[in-house]
């Protein structure tokens, strides 16, 4: 399978890089997973969160393949277990996608234009976490459905 993490914002922090590098050789053997990342906006006016929200859909829709079965993460969207989302990739792979894209919104979240154009709205939480710890946080999610589906061991 051939995953794609569409995410706002840079990794700045050495020890969420170095997180992102070991899940990333772990997941080698499971699928290819790219990551494109999209400048933010710097926030010069609160106020005004929209425009900001807009000139970064535009960024990440240059990159969304809408062939990809595309999962927006979204505080509103739906909780799932580590099993239900290890499903959720399995069954998107039996429908025959092989393809699958995460987008990370940044600081204001994500623009409503992005959100329809995606097929599942995914919540890790009600808190709302960085993107740069979501980013690991999703990585991390998906090689554990990876080691799920292949009935391996993880820690718990």
């Amino acid at each position: 399978m051939n995953i794609t993490i569409i995410a706002v914002g840079k990794i700045k922090e050495t020890y969420f890089k170095d997180s992102i590098s070991e899940y990333l050789k772990r997941l080698n053997s499971y699928c290819n997973l790219k990551i494109i990342e999209i400048p933010n906006e710097p926030i010069l006016d609160e106020k005004n969160y929209e425009r900001y929200k807009d000139i970064e859909a535009k960024k990440i829709l240059q990159y969304l393949n809408l062939s990809s079965y595309i999962i927006a993460l979204e505080i509103q969207g739906k909780q799932l277990d580590s099993v239900s989302f290890a499903d959720k990739i399995k069954s998107v792979s039996n429908d025959g996608i092989n393809e699958l894209t995460f987008i990370i919104g940044g600081a204001n979240g994500l623009n409503e234009v992005v959100l329809k154009k995606s097929h599942f709205k995914l919540s890790f939480s009600k808190m709302t976490f960085t993107h740069q710890m979501t980013r690991v946080i999703l990585i991390e999610q998906i090689y554990r459905a990876f080691k799920i589906l292949n009935n391996e061991n993880y820690h718990r």
